[in-house]
């Protein structure tokens, strides 16, 4: 079909003309990103051969670029096809009334509703309106504050969600009736995380993963918009029974190397997991970690924990020191750890080095000891998702009694007091191989490590720890496959 004839055609010459910087920030503030035509088209080819009357939502439609695909596609009657396209922005409004008009000539009804997608679908969800057979959208990408009215809205129809997307897809989700089908671009943020547990509920209660598509390279599925974000494509069935999940993978949006598999339900989200977290294999096995025989410990099994670092510095601020004193204890964050250890205090540092000690900070300070720690954000683009280091509490002078380890860091420790030296060593070493950073990034979609994600790892045992960091302690960790080989050696 050429691009004249073509409504994703029409779309996709609208949204090349609108990269402009002015409006690429424009929708960067709004969180919408325009969906290119490639992408687009493989989204809508991802639903089942259907037959009979289709009624197609298109949340946060855009410039029409999915719509477009959806009816460019597929071998239905245009008579028998109906699309609602929900769009707020005024300055995709006129492209949309041109798919309007483009496929009114054709026999469609394209019905374009100029409203946030919220505000119009909240008071049908909480209706118990279910009016749509299909649903395709890339919805924006923005976080949403607690107190917001978005939060409030969603609220009202029994979702909880963090960011926009999640909203967006929840809501379509409900106008779905039974056996809807459910195509949606999102960022893969959601597949981990304690933040989005709840959203991964209701998806899961909801509907059953059919297809799982993931984009190899982080910068590619967007990259006129600079998106940095690990986009999926995921495909649900309305109030249907799980099965087996087709992933699919491609380095690009050209979908020049696509790769398919089937995966038991069982390899995508782990039976008994509470936290619901959705992996996506993209190989026959289960990676690295599943290869090693010694690695089959929870933290529970060795009786350790792994928090958030306790000390908030901006709520705290009026306690913060910018160098050691009297009165204060060592504040640690992740700059202190640059070399993989342990360097403080470190002069003209932009952060504080200490703390007060006082009755207000007591409460977020531990006992000076040995711990292990992991950043919790990494760059976008940097190679190692996961960096863990040791604090060892010798570099510290002496007579400190407390530290305070920042918000950014991830600790380990044995409620709330410092490990045996060479189980931090040996944690570390471990955290810090190939095989670790593998395993997070199956299912982890952005740049942070949080403690939930550290805490359903997999572990060597006690033992083997304690080995690992006596090696680490005798000149070992020399490089990354020195790392590997010794975990590699002691775990398997």
């Amino acid at each position: 079909m050429t691009e004249e004839f073509s409504g994703l055609g029409l779309a996709e010459t609208f949204r090349r003309s609108g990269q402009g910087t002015d409006n690429r920030q424009r929708r960067a503030v709004i969180g919408q990103f325009l969906t290119p035509a490639t992408t687009a088209a493989f989204a809508a080819f991802m639903f089942p051969q259907m037959t009979g009357p289709v009624r197609l939502l298109d949340p946060g439609a855009g410039a029409g670029a999915l719509l477009g695909a959806f009816l460019d596609t597929h071998a239905i009657s245009m008579t028998d096809a109906t699309v609602t396209a929900v769009e707020i922005d005024e300055a995709v409004t006129a492209p949309l009334r041109r798919l309007q008009a483009f496929y009114k000539e054709r026999g469609a009804t394209v019905e374009v509703v100029t409203e946030d997608f919220v505000e119009w679908a909240v008071p049908q969800v909480v209706a118990g309106r279910r009016p749509f057979t299909h649903a395709i959208l890339n919805p924006p990408y923005k976080k949403i504050k607690t107190q917001s009215w978005e939060r409030q809205e969603l609220s009202r129809a029994g979702i909880e969600a963090v960011n926009i997307y999640a909203g967006f897809t929840a809501l379509a989700l409900e106008l779905l009736e039974d056996g809807g089908e459910l195509v949606a671009i999102i960022p893969r943020s959601f597949c981990n995380g304690p933040y989005y547990r709840p959203f991964r509920q209701f998806l899961l209660d909801r509907a059953a993963l059919r297809h799982i598509h993931l984009f190899d390279t982080r910068n590619k599925a967007f990259r006129d918009d600079k998106v940095l974000q690990e986009i999926m494509i995921v495909r649900l069935t309305c109030g249907a029974v799980q099965g087996d999940v087709t992933v699919t993978t491609s380095a690009d949006d050209t979908f020049a190397d696509l790769e398919m598999k089937t995966h038991p339900f069982t390899r995508i989200v782990r039976p008994g997991d509470h936290e619901l977290f959705i992996h996506v294999p993209t190989t026959a096995n289960d990676g690295p970690l599943a290869e090693l025989n010694g690695v089959h410990c929870s933290l529970a099994d060795l009786g350790l924990t792994v928090s958030t670092g306790p000390v908030v510095d901006f709520r705290l601020k009026d306690h913060l020191r910018p160098m050691p004193d009297d009165g204060t204890a060592p504040l640690l964050y992740p700059g202190h750890f640059r070399t993989g250890n342990l360097t403080w205090p470190l002069p003209d540092f932009r952060k504080a080095n200490a703390i007060a000690i006082n009755e207000v900070t007591q409460r977020w300070l531990y006992p000076v000891g040995a711990y292990t720690v992991v950043r919790r954000f990494s760059a976008k683009e940097e190679r190692r998702r996961v960096v863990a280091s040791v604090l060892d509490p010798d570099v510290l002078p002496n007579g400190n009694e407390w530290i305070g380890i920042e918000n950014h860091l991830n600790v380990f420790h044995h409620d709330r007091r410092g490990l045996e030296p060479d189980l931090a060593r040996g944690l570390a070493v471990y955290l810090n191989s190939t095989a670790v950073d593998d395993h997070l990034r199956r299912f982890s979609g952005h740049t942070q490590v949080n403690a939930t994600c550290l805490r359903n790892l997999p572990y060597p045992s006690l033992k083997t720890l304690t080995a690992l960091g006596v090696w680490h302690k005798g000149g070992g960790m020399a490089g990354q496959g020195e790392i590997d080989a010794k975990v590699e050696e002691l775990a398997a």
